[in-house]
Order: structure tokens, then C-alpha cells, then sequence
């Protein structure tokens, strides 16, 4: 499996940043680490590995990105307004610096975003902040609100940040058009959030898949099963 390490200065961040990229060709898919994760998290705990099928046969190419989570979200040394600001510098660093170069990879110039925990909280507000960029949305075990990481703080930048707020909101045409599964257990800690999402989209008649699995815990094992699950959505040809 075909496995790349960049590493180069983000003047979005005003700092380095790391990224691991999986596969030679194929459609891709920009996967995110769980809270305060690392770039290469995701290939730690085997989620890559899940997916060695779909890599190997050239159909889709994972980019894992670093995480600055500890610099905003979980930063409780700095007032929440630089925590959310910090976090608005890392989504332009997505769009910008990742994001708007290797889009252009697919035949609609979109690329899929997935995560897991709190990576899919990455992954669901970027897709609804940038719905022109992006044709799916996996998101398993994800959260949707990030106020309770703020201390009680809200400006303009939590609003937008935070995807139950202002995805009611929001009338883009693209977010009609993407392909997104919810994935979540009856015993998952972000359950409700789940179930809540779901509403949001349904009030929006946005097709989803609210993918509510049995007797499973918030960790690993699932992911790894819903992950080359949801990949086979993706339409390779």
C-alpha cells in the first residue's frame, strides 16, 4: 500500500504541519483524527487498514491531515475566542492548502471527507461550510455542537462554526446534491447528536443515511466496520 509523509509550513497556521497520504490514484478522501489525534492516528488504530482494498485497487486515495485541536478546541490556556479563531485558521488551511489541490483528482472536482468521535465534527463542518467542494460526508460517532469547548463564549465565529446552529440556515444547492451518512449505535455517546443531525437534514430534505448500528461502543471496532462500509457509496467510475 503505497504510503506518502509531507510536511511543509502553513502560513494559514503560521506554522508546520503534517499529512499522510495512502494510495497512487484514485478518488479522495480527506480523513480526520479523533480529538487532540495526530496525522497519523488514523493508520495507528487501523482505520486505514479497513480500507487496504479500496486503496491498493487504486479507487480511492486517503489524505490525513494533523490535527490543531490542542491549539484551539481543547486549548483552556487561551481565551475561547483565540480557540475558535485558531480553529478558523486550520479550515482554511483544509480548503486552501489541501483541499482546493487535490480536488480537481475526481471528474466533479469534489472530494469525500470522513472522521470519527470528533473527527467527524471536522468532517461534517467543513462539508457544510464548503458543500461546492464536497460530494460525501462520512461522519461515524460524530458531534455537531462545539459550544461546550468555548466556555460559554459565542461571536459570529462560534456561529459558524458550530453545524446545529447555523446548517438550518443555510440554502446552498450543493448540500442537495452530497452523499452523507450519519453513523452512530444505540450505545454510542454521540447518539443523540446523531439523532439530532438527522432531524436538522430531515427538516432540510436532505437526503442522508442515519446508519444506527446495535449494541456497539464508541471506539475502534465500529469505525473500522463502517468506514470501507461507506466507502462503497462512492461512485469510481
Amino acid at each position: 500500500m503505497n504510503e506518502r509523509y509531507y510536511k511543509w509550513y502553513s502560513p494559514n497556521l503560521s506554522r508546520n504541519t503534517e499529512m499522510l497520504v495512502f494510495g497512487h490514484s484514485g478518488y479522495p478522501v480527506i480523513l480526520f483524527p479523533t480529538s487532540m489525534g495526530i496525522f497519523h492516528e488514523n493508520k495507528d488504530m487501523g482505520l486505514i487498514e479497513s480500507a487496504r482494498w479500496y486503496i491498493e485497487q487504486g479507487l480511492i486515495q486517503i489524505y490525513c491531515p494533523d490535527s490543531i485541536d490542542k491549539d484551539s478546541f481543547y486549548n483552556k490556556r487561551i481565551h475561547p475566542e483565540h480557540r475558535i479563531q485558531n480553529h478558523d485558521c486550520y479550515d482554511k488551511m483544509l480548503c486552501h492548502e489541501i483541499i482546493e489541490k487535490v480536488r480537481h483528482n475526481t471528474p466533479t472536482a469534489k472530494v469525500a471527507v470522513a472522521g470519527c468521535s470528533f473527527g467527524g465534527y471536522h468532517a461534517s463542518n467543513f462539508a457544510f461550510r464548503h458543500p461546492g467542494y464536497v460530494s460525501h460526508l462520512f461522519c461515524m460517532s460524530g458531534i455537531f455542537n462545539i459550544k461546550s469547548y468555548l466556555d460559554g463564549f459565542y461571536n459570529d465565529n462560534v456561529f459558524y462554526h458550530c453545524p446545529e446552529d447555523y446548517l438550518p440556515g443555510l440554502q446552498d444547492y450543493e448540500l442537495q446534491n452530497m452523499d452523507i451518512a450519519l453513523g452512530t449505535s444505540n450505545w454510542d455517546i454521540c447518539f443523540d447528536a446523531n439523532l439530532k443531525m438527522s432531524h436538522l437534514l430531515n427538516q432540510k430534505n436532505m437526503n442522508h443515511w442515519l446508519d444506527i448500528r446495535q449494541n456497539r461502543e464508541h471506539d475502534w471496532p465500529l469505525w473500522k466496520e463502517m468506514f470501507p462500509h461507506y466507502l462503497s457509496r462512492i461512485k469510481f467510475a
